[in-house]
């Protein structure tokens, strides 16, 4: 994907996200949107997956907690993973946000992470300030 088009799609999806949830057709809709909103930080991830332990393993490095949504281990969870494939288009996990922005997957963290991005975005010093 071009730099144009990376950009458009990330406007197209902050433009989305900040609808109110009350426009939301669904109840996990809204608790998508609302927790997106209400959260530095983000992760709606599964327990067991590998590509969400290394987005965990980004945040740790960072001293940074996010707040992490386990949907193998919610009796919603399919409805929600269902539910944010409607607000940003994937339902694959993790799906990572800060301050409200989708940053995207796991690849999409890590190289955040590493390009220094993450950290402009949590406003912390980044790896290599430190």
């Amino acid at each position: 994907m071009t730099k144009l088009g990376g950009a458009f799609l990330a406007f197209a999806v902050a433009f989305y996200l900040c609808t109110s949830a009350a426009e939301a057709s669904t109840p996990e809709e809204a608790f998508v949107r609302k927790t997106i909103s209400s959260h530095e930080i983000v992760m709606f991830s599964k327990s067991y997956c590998p590509y969400c332990r290394r987005a965990k393993a980004v945040f740790k490095e960072m001293n940074k907690i996010p707040h992490v949504i386990e949907l193998d281990q919610r009796d919603d969870g399919m409805d929600i993973q269902d539910a944010l494939g409607v607000v940003v288009g994937r339902r694959t996990v993790p799906q990572v946000f800060i301050n409200g922005k989708h940053v995207g997957g796991s690849d999409d963290t890590v190289e955040a992470y590493q390009s220094g991005e993450l950290a402009k975005l949590l406003s912390v010093p980044s790896k290599d300030d430190l």
